[in-house]
């Protein structure tokens, strides 16, 4: 018997893949559980119009990413900080730090999607990543200076 998957099975395969299994295993565990339907020629030009408005989706997220990775592109984030002799600085400027900046600056990013590479525990310019979409990664520069 042919099911779509509709969730991930271990073992039998991912969300929407179209497998087949004995009737009595589709029946009893998959259908019944909610990890599959019947792949009757409805359900699969369902499953096909489903793909495909995943895919507009996805391409338009990927586009207003490029959008705002090539406003970030621009962006300067300026932290003032304390320092020690030799112009040491005192701890180091953090994720959550970075993302309240940019809430401030009317941008919605999340500290889980910022990545340092290092701490940022010296005077002068840091590139900074921001995963904005698993394809769009955007860089932008922190400046640490001096507190007064």
């Amino acid at each position: 018997m042919k099911v779509i998957l509709l969730k991930d099975v271990k073992g039998q395969g991912k969300k929407d893949d179209i497998i087949d299994v004995k009737p009595g295993y589709a029946m009893n565990f998959l259908i019944k559980n909610g990890y599959g339907v019947a792949a009757t020629s409805t359900s699969v030009k369902r499953l096909d119009s489903e793909i495909t408005d995943r895919k507009e989706k996805e391409k338009e997220l990927i586009a207003s990413c490029e959008k705002i990775k090539e406003k970030l592109a621009t962006l300067t984030l300026t932290f003032k900080v304390k320092t020690g002799s030799g112009d040491r600085v005192f701890g180091s400027v953090s994720t959550k730090q970075i993302a309240d900046e940019l809430k401030k600056k009317k941008y919605d990013i999340d500290k889980k999607q910022i990545n340092l590479k290092e701490a940022l525990t010296s005077l002068g310019f840091h590139d900074v990543e921001i995963n904005l979409h698993k394809k769009v990664v955007a860089t932008i520069k922190v400046q640490l200076v001096k507190e007064d």
